[in-house]
C-alpha cells in the first residue's frame, strides 16, 4: 500500500494534478454543530478524523479516481477527496491499494476513514458497509466526460457524521456545478478516441529519438520527463522543424524572444528547444510558487501557453470580483466562461487539458513507458 500526503516537491504533476482544486466544493459543505456531531456515545470515524486531524482515504488507481506521479497525485476522484478534507480543515492521507476488495477491507477494519471505489454495490453490502455516489448521482456528467459512473464513497457506518457531512458536501457540489466543472477538466474524451491510434504511432516513432534529451533536461530542472514530452507533443507533435504562422518554431515551439531569453541560439535544434522549453516552464512554476501542487502546474501551463501577463490580468479581474485569484477552480471557470469571446482562452483550456491527457496516456501505456 502506498501513501501520499497533499504536499511534496514539484518532481511531477500530482498532474497530470491539483489536479482541479475545487475550493468551491469545500466552501459548500453543509456545516453541522460539533456538539451534535459528537453527541453519540458510539465511536465514529468522524471523531477519529477530528482528533487526529487526519482523513485517511483508500482507493485503487484508475482514470476516474487517481493518477500517481511520483509522490504526487491528481485525478477527478482525488480532487473530490482533497477538497472534502479541506472542508473539514484536516490533513489528507491518501493511500492507493491494489484492489477494491483491499480498500473495502481497510474500511471494515476501521483502518481507513472511507474508501473511494468502483466496487459493485453487492460486494459493498456483503461487507455490511454503507456507500453513496461520489457525484450525488451526476451520472450523465461522468459519462459525457468518459469517467466511470460507478464511483462511490464507502463508509463503515451510514450514521457516522463523517458519512453524513461527506454526502452533503458531494450533493452541494452537484447543485452548485462544481462536480460538473471538475469532470470537464478531467474529461477523458478531450482527445477523440479515433485520434489515439495516430498519437500512439507518433509517440512510438518519435519518443525514442528525444527521450534521452527529455530525461537529462527534466533531471536538471527537477521535472518529470514525461511531462516535458507531453508538452512537446502538444506543441509540435515532437517535430523539431515545426513552425507556426505566428513565427514560433521548434519542438517546444518557442517564440524568438523567449528563445533568446532562455539562451537558445537555434530553435530548430531539438536539444536546445527542449532545454529552453524546460527552463521557461520552470520559471513559470517559480512564478506561482505560492500556489500548492498540483494546481501550480495548471497555472504554469496556461502561462506557458498565453504568457504570464495574460494570466496576471485574469487574476486581477478575479480579485476585483471578490474571488481568490490563486485557486484553479476560479481561473478555470473564468477561461471556460469567456472562451467563446476570447480565442486565447479557448486555446489555453485546450492546451492544458490535452497535455494532461497526453501525460496520463504516456504514463499508463507500457509500450511508451518502456521506450
Amino acid at each position: 500500500m502506498h501513501s501520499s500526503s497533499t504536499t511534496g516537491s514539484r518532481l511531477c504533476l500530482n498532474t497530470f494534478s491539483s489536479s482541479i482544486a475545487l475550493k468551491a466544493l469545500a466552501l459548500s459543505t453543509v456545516l453541522f454543530p460539533f456538539h451534535s456531531l459528537n453527541a453519540s456515545k458510539t465511536a465514529h470515524q468522524f471523531d477519529t478524523v477530528v482528533n487526529s486531524n487526519k482523513l485517511t482515504v483508500v482507493a485503487v488507481e484508475s482514470p476516474t479516481t487517481v493518477f500517481r506521479e511520483g509522490q504526487h497525485l491528481h485525478g477527478f476522484g482525488y480532487d473530490l477527496v482533497r477538497n472534502y478534507a479541506d472542508s473539514l480543515n484536516v490533513q489528507l492521507d491518501f493511500q492507493t491499494v491494489e484492489t477494491n476488495a483491499a480498500a473495502l477491507k481497510l474500511v471494515s477494519q476501521g483502518k481507513a476513514s472511507f474508501a473511494m471505489t468502483t466496487a459493485s454495490i453487492q460486494s459493498i453490502e456483503q461487507k455490511h458497509l454503507s456507500s453513496f455516489s461520489a457525484t450525488c448521482g451526476e451520472f450523465v456528467t461522468l459519462e459525457k466526460n468518459g469517467l466511470n459512473t460507478g464511483l462511490n464513497w464507502v463508509f463503515k457506518n451510514a450514521d457516522d457524521p463523517l458519512s453524513q457531512t461527506a454526502n452533503a458536501f458531494i450533493c452541494r457540489g452537484k447543485q452548485n456545478g462544481s462536480i460538473n466543472q471538475l469532470a470537464s477538466f478531467y474529461n477523458r474524451n478531450v482527445v477523440k478516441e479515433e485520434a489515439w491510434d495516430t498519437i500512439q504511432q507518433d509517440l512510438k516513432k518519435r519518443m525514442p529519438v528525444y527521450k534521452a534529451s527529455f530525461k537529462r533536461t527534466a533531471k536538471q530542472y527537477d521535472l518529470d520527463w514525461h511531462l516535458l514530452a507531453a508538452i512537446g507533443y502538444q506543441e509540435s507533435y515532437l517535430k523539431p522543424d515545426s513552425i507556426s504562422p505566428t513565427g514560433v518554431r521548434g519542438l517546444m515551439m518557442l517564440t524568438n524572444n523567449t528563445a533568446k531569453a532562455m539562451g537558445v541560439t537555434d530553435r530548430n535544434d531539438p536539444s536546445q528547444s527542449i532545454q529552453g522549453g524546460a527552463k521557461y516552464y520552470d520559471l513559470m512554476l517559480d512564478r506561482y510558487e505560492n500556489i500548492p501542487f498540483p494546481d501550480r502546474n495548471w497555472y504554469a501551463l496556461v502561462a506557458y501557453n498565453m504568457g504570464p501577463g495574460a494570466v496576471g490580468q485574469i487574476q486581477k479581474r478575479l480579485k476585483a470580483q471578490g474571488k481568490n485569484p490563486d485557486q484553479w477552480v476560479n481561473m478555470y471557470a473564468y477561461l471556460e466562461r469567456n472562451k467563446v469571446s476570447n480565442s486565447r482562452y479557448r486555446q489555453a483550456l485546450q492546451y492544458v487539458t490535452r497535455i494532461r491527457a497526453y501525460l496520463e496516456h504516456i504514463k499508463t501505456t507500457p509500450q511508451l513507458v518502456n521506450i
